[in-house]
């Protein structure tokens, strides 16, 4: 952004970060390094203690959106971007005129298409920028972002977004981010289970499940999904947690309800997605995701 004043450099970019939770903060905290002017935005006292002992100005609720150039909504279902986003108080009626909307929260075609309607004639951009790589991926800046949209926002903002990641262009239609982000669910859910599925099974031969780890992660039966989440499985229930049960459960059943939508059969993610829920009955709800296995092992 042309400093208008002077003529001069690139001013730095003033964001508003809804959701600064184990990923947005990262997210956020990266965006701060690169230059830009960062407030993040939680209700939850917790969440903003923890963002302001790392140097990140906070507040409860988006005021700082009227005078940002770019929202970034990463909260964590479509109910709650539709909270955020929409009626009298939302970010689309608080942000100004050229200010752009990036939806980063997985929360399916059909909600992102519900914002760009409610934007249209406001003066407001929306981008659908879905990210998968957790936390992990978030802290050192390598998460994939999905992103679809207006092509000369997603040009404009594109040094700011790679702050974070690496951007794949996924087209000119908001929503194709999280059709592309709903394909990575599947694998994401179905691999996950699998890893579980397979640590169990190895405990249940009489196999020590950590050397069953150690002998298949690195061959032909791995996945980055066993690779990242078989440790955690091994480290049993109280394993720290970077992404939860509750997350998998919302994803694999946006990943089922898709396609049930189209018609198209989809046994795995659906297994999957059943799993999750029973782990949801065992109160493993905001347990770390490796702990799916605990459905396995009774307890």
């Amino acid at each position: 952004m042309i400093d208008p004043a002077h003529g001069g450099p690139p001013a730095p970019h003033r964001v508003t970060v809804v959701g600064i939770g184990a990923i947005g903060l990262p997210m956020a905290l990266r965006l701060a390094g690169s230059g830009a002017e960062v407030t993040g935005v939680d209700p939850v006292e917790a969440s903003r203690h923890a963002a302001e002992a790392q140097g990140l100005l906070t507040e409860a609720s988006a005021g700082s959106a009227a005078a940002a150039d770019v929202v970034i909504c990463m909260v964590a279902t479509p109910e709650q971007l539709r909270e955020a986003a929409l009626g009298e108080g939302g970010l689309l009626a608080t942000m100004g005129r050229g200010a752009t909307l990036v939806v980063m929260s997985t929360v399916g075609v059909a909600p992102v298409e519900e914002l760009l309607a409610a934007a249209d004639g406001t003066g407001v951009g929306v981008l659908d920028v879905p990210v998968t790589g957790g936390v992990a991926g978030a802290q050192a800046g390598t998460l994939t972002l999905f992103a679809s949209g207006d092509p000369a926002r997603l040009v404009e903002l594109r040094p700011l977004l790679e702050t974070m990641g690496t951007l794949r262009d996924c087209g000119p239609v908001a929503g194709r981010g999280q059709a592309m982000k709903a394909v990575n669910q599947l694998l994401a859910s179905v691999h996950l289970v699998a890893a579980a599925e397979a640590l169990a099974f190895a405990e249940s031969l009489g196999l020590d499940p950590a050397e069953a780890f150690e002998a298949v992660s690195g061959g032909a039966g791995g996945s980055w999904m066993l690779s990242d989440r078989g440790p955690r499985m091994l480290e049993g229930i109280d394993a720290r947690v970077t992404s939860t049960i509750g997350i998998f459960v919302k994803d694999s059943g946006l990943v089922c309800d898709m396609a049930e939508d189209l018609g198209f059969e989809a046994p795995l993610v659906a297994a999957a997605r059943d799993r999750f829920r029973a782990a949801v009955e065992q109160d493993l709800l905001r347990r770390d995701d490796s702990q799916v296995i605990r459905t396995y092992l009774g307890g």
